[in-house]
């Protein structure tokens, strides 16, 4: 993995002590609300509901097992003995004290870590694809070009005050495992009629109060000139966003009311200015990068195990496991491994200081010490040997880890919602919870096979409700949390948003609405059709007459 060099290290440290000396001044009344205001959101530090909440960087979403370790004990030592793994690869603490806060970002340095940039105007955390290096259906490693793209965005005095934050995601692969097109800016590595490998560029994705697919504006970009086109993107947007109306500053709605082909007809003015420049970047450079992602020290392994496939006859529950958090390795032998964070009775996306000490434990022992975090706010060990499988499995187990539901309805991606934040409508966690409870059949999940359940407790869609096969989102109904459900909406370079229903639901509805979507999925889907597909061939309509049907 990446390693800070002198210059991140210096920059790391220096933002470090001048947030220390920040803080104090506005504990000691010399820097006003207002003033303290942009500095702590520059550094990931947000005012919740209860207290602080520090947002911190993972670039990419991969972590080695010395850092998730120092996580466990910021988690253990400044709040309250766990973190939340969110949709953008992050880990916030939503507990710490503000005092304390220049501390805990002082144990992250020492770790190569940092909290810059994961909140404001600013370009945020870039995300990639969780199996980056290891999957099969890769064409390039994305890895090296997102820490490309991370060091040029990283306190760029252009893009630091934006008209709105901006969030941009990059794969390699042929299927999209980084939901591209709900992104300020997605690249996805593609070959031309030539053989040469570039990337598709896709612009004004998001969601929130306004969601928007993005648009390809570009099919073919060489790779050199990645960051040249990143630049012409933003000069444009800096240029022509609007910053009188916050509801109205993300670059969707600019390429929007622009509409596309203006807006890619700047950029590509833009860009012509660019190309060949300075930003260009040489292939020495890419593979200086790639170094760092070099594969780690394989076993050459002639065949798949039969260890693997004996457990794999003897346990059913192992069975089970691997079928849902087990998928294929570009390499003969291993395998990469989903770990659930979405135990029924848990918080989906949270884990505890314990938890993280036993997977950094576990990362050394089978995965080279290295873990990725997912969008679906889960976690992957990218590099097991398949004879090691049903050993991690039984050691999963004990920390609460091995819940076999990866992509099925109880992995359900949510926000924190109104138990922790200031904008939340409602709350998210009970009533995730509460769904949970009421799939908690294992084998009856397994039966209905994939089902992409996503909540958020406010419009601005930190659980991505609108691109969930299910969609709740939290709203305030005369004071009182009511839930609205969406259906329809899906990820990938097939993605979609989701359509409302029809009226919200108290929060104790909610879980018999879900049922009744199900039950209606279960009676009219073909033999082993998914349900996105179902819904799609049928339409919203038989679904919502379900929901809303008199009670007999």
């Amino acid at each position: 993995m990446y390693r800070y060099d002198s210059f991140d290290q210096s920059i790391v440290a220096q933002r470090v002590a001048q947030f220390r000396d920040q803080t104090r001044r506005f504990l000691a009344g010399q820097l006003s609300e207002d003033e303290f205001r942009p500095l702590r959101l520059q550094n990931g530090l947000y005012v919740q509901k209860h207290a602080p909440m520090l947002r911190v960087a993972i670039p990419y979403g991969l972590l080695s097992s010395p850092q998730l370790r120092r996580l466990a004990h910021i988690a253990r030592t400044f709040d309250r003995g766990y973190g939340h793994f969110t949709t953008r690869q992050n880990i916030q603490f939503n507990w710490p004290q503000l005092e304390d806060v220049p501390d805990i970002l002082a144990e992250l340095a020492e770790v190569e870590m940092h909290a810059i940039q994961t909140s404001g105007n600013c370009i945020r955390n870039t995300t990639s694809d969780p199996y980056a290096g290891v999957a099969g259906d890769e064409l390039i490693d994305p890895r090296p070009w997102s820490e490309l793209v991370r060091q040029w965005s990283t306190l760029h005095p252009e893009f630091a005050f934006l008209p709105r934050k901006f969030k941009i995601a990059v794969t390699g692969a042929t299927a999209d495992r980084v939901a591209i097109l709900v992104h300020d800016i997605g690249a996805q590595a593609v070959r031309n009629a030539a053989g040469e490998t570039g990337f598709r560029v896709a612009v004004g994705g998001g969601q929130g109060r306004t969601p928007i697919i993005g648009q390809v504006i570009r099919e073919f970009l060489p790779g050199a000139e990645l960051l040249n086109y990143f630049d012409a993107i933003l000069r444009v947007y800096n240029r022509f966003g609007r910053r009188d109306n916050k509801y109205k500053a993300r670059i969707k709605i600019l390429v929007k009311e622009m509409t596309p082909p203006e807006f890619t007809r700047r950029v590509e003015a833009e860009w012509d200015r660019l190309r060949g420049g300075p930003g260009s970047v040489p292939p020495a450079e890419i593979a200086r990068l790639a170094a760092h992602f070099a594969d780690p020290p394989y076993r050459d392994l002639p065949r798949a195990s039969l260890a693997y496939r004996a457990a794999l006859a003897d346990s059913r529950p192992f069975s089970q496991w691997a079928s849902r958090n087990v998928v294929a390795h570009k390499r003969t032998g291993y395998a990469i491994v989903t770990l659930s964070l979405k135990k029924t009775g848990v918080p989906p996306g949270d884990a505890t200081a314990t938890q993280m000490d036993a997977i950094a434990d576990l990362a050394d022992r089978y995965s080279f010490g290295e873990l990725r975090v997912t969008h679906e706010q889960n976690l992957v060990f990218a590099d097991v040997l398949q004879a090691d499988l049903y050993d991690l499995w039984t050691r999963l187990k004990t920390q609460g880890l091995a819940t076999p539901n990866i992509g099925l309805l109880t992995d359900i991606v949510c926000c924190p919602g109104g138990d922790f934040c200031s904008l939340a409508n409602a709350k998210s966690i009970p009533i995730a919870e509460a769904i949970q409870r009421r799939f908690d059949d294992l084998d009856y999940l397994h039966d209905l096979g994939a089902i992409e359940l996503n909540m958020s407790g406010c419009m601005n869609a930190c659980g991505h409700h609108h691109v969930g096969n299910i969609g709740i989102l939290g709203v305030d109904k005369n004071g009182a949390e009511w839930y609205q459900i969406s259906l329809g909406g899906a990820q990938g370079f097939k993605a979609s948003l989701g359509k409302v229903i029809g009226p919200s639901f108290a929060a104790a509805e909610v879980p018999g609405v879900i049922e009744a979507i199900i039950a209606a999925y279960v009676e009219w889907r073909h033999p082993d059709e998914a349900f996105i597909d179902t819904l799609r061939r049928i339409g919203i309509d038989p679904f919502k007459e379900r929901v809303y049907a008199p009670a007999h």
